[in-house]
C-alpha cells in the first residue's frame, strides 16, 4: 500500500464527503469555474509581495502576464516566466498567484505568471505559440520590466511544466531566447501515458489517470499529435545543452514515473538537476497550501535553489566580463 500523507488523506476524505465531482465529469468551463473556487478555498491568504502588475494587450491574441515582483529594488530583477498547471484546459495567473508570489519572494526575484489560451477551444499548438510569444514579449521588453535579461528562468507545474520544458528546448536550439533554468512541478513530458504505474499511483485521489487523460485528450485530440516533441518533450532526440532543472515529483500521481524518468535522462546527458521526489504527496498540492502545509516548504526550497543559480549565472557573467 503506498503511503498518504495525512494532509492529502484528510483532504480527499473531506471532499468525499461533500460529493465534490471529479474534474473529467463536467464540461470545461464548469470544470474551469469549479477549479477556480476550490483553488479559493484550498490556498493560504496572498503573500505580501512589493508588487503586482497585469499586461493584457500588445503580447498577442488571449494571451496576458501577471507581473509580480518579490523585492522593493530599483535594480533590474532576474525573472522566473511561469506557466500554470491545470491541462492545458483550465487554471490562470490567478488561480496560481499564490505559488507565484511564494516564488517571488523565495527566491527575490520578478515572477511573470502568463495566461495562454486554453484547450479544446484551442488545442496544440495554441499554447506552445503562446508560451513562444510570452517569452519572447518578455525578454525584449526587458528593460520596461525592469527585469536582467540574463537571468530569465522557465517553470511551471504539470502541463505548465510541459510548455516550460518545450521552450528549454527551442531555446537550446537557437528558435527562442535561452533560459538559464527550469523550475519543473511534476511535469507532464510524455503524453503517450505509456509509464507502468500511470494507472495505479494515484488510485483513491483527486487527480487519478482518467482526469490526465480527460486533459490529454482536450489538449490533443488528434492522438498523433502525442508523437511531437512539443507536446512529449521526453522523445526529444537528445536533452544535451539543456539549463540546470529542479524537477518536483509525487507518489501519488499518475505522472510520478515518467518525471522521475526526465529528470533522470536529464542527468545522464549532463544536464545539472536537482530531483525531489516525494512519495505520500498527490498531484497538484502546490497550489493547496491552505491544507497541504508541506506546500510552503517545497516552494521556498525550489526558490532557494532558483536563487542559487542566478547567483552562481551572475558571478560567472562577472568573470567573463574582467577577463
Amino acid at each position: 500500500m503506498r503511503p498518504v500523507n495525512p494532509d492529502v488523506r484528510a483532504m480527499v476524505d473531506a471532499a468525499l464527503k461533500a460529493g465534490v465531482r471529479p474534474l473529467q465529469d463536467s464540461d470545461p468551463q464548469t470544470a474551469r469555474e469549479n477549479y477556480l473556487a476550490a483553488r479559493r478555498l484550498d490556498q493560504p491568504p496572498l503573500a505580501p509581495v512589493a508588487s503586482v502588475m497585469d499586461i493584457n494587450d500588445g503580447i498577442a491574441p488571449g494571451v496576458s502576464l501577471k507581473i509580480i515582483r518579490g523585492v522593493d529594488t530599483a535594480e533590474p530583477l532576474p525573472c522566473l516566466l511561469y506557466f500554470h498547471g491545470g491541462g492545458w484546459t483550465l487554471g490562470s495567473s490567478q488561480s496560481h498567484e499564490g505559488i507565484c508570489r511564494s516564488l517571488a519572494l523565495a527566491a527575490r526575484c520578478c515572477v511573470i505568471s502568463v495566461d495562454y489560451r486554453l484547450a479544446p477551444e484551442n488545442p496544440f499548438p495554441a499554447a506552445v505559440d503562446d508560451a513562444i510569444q510570452a517569452l519572447r514579449y518578455v525578454v525584449y521588453h526587458a528593460g520596461d520590466l525592469n527585469i536582467d535579461r540574463t537571468s530569465i528562468a522557465l517553470g511551471g507545474d504539470s502541463a505548465g511544466a510541459n510548455l516550460a520544458t518545450v521552450l528549454a528546448l527551442l531555446g537550446r536550439d537557437g528558435h527562442v531566447p535561452e533560459a538559464v533554468y527550469q523550475l519543473l512541478f511534476y511535469p507532464q513530458v510524455d503524453l503517450r501515458m505509456t509509464a507502468s504505474t500511470f494507472d495505479t499511483a494515484a488510485e483513491g485521489m483527486l487527480v487519478s489517470a482518467a482526469t490526465i487523460r480527460w486533459f490529454v485528450d482536450q489538449y490533443t485530440p488528434n492522438p498523433a499529435a502525442r508523437d511531437d516533441w512539443r507536446v512529449s518533450p521526453s522523445l526529444a532526440s537528445s536533452l544535451s545543452g539543456l539549463p540546470p532543472a529542479f524537477v518536483l515529483t509525487c507518489g501519488l500521481d499518475p505522472l510520478g514515473e515518467e518525471g522521475r524518468q526526465y529528470a533522470a535522462r536529464l542527468e545522464e546527458e549532463g544536464c545539472a538537476v536537482t530531483a525531489l521526489h516525494i512519495s505520500d504527496q498527490a498531484h497538484g498540492f502546490l497550489n493547496l497550501g491552505g491544507a497541504i502545509k508541506a506546500a510552503s516548504g517545497v516552494l521556498a526550497y525550489a526558490g532557494f535553489m532558483l536563487s542559487e543559480e542566478w547567483r552562481h549565472t551572475k558571478n560567472r557573467l562577472m568573470q567573463e566580463n574582467t577577463q
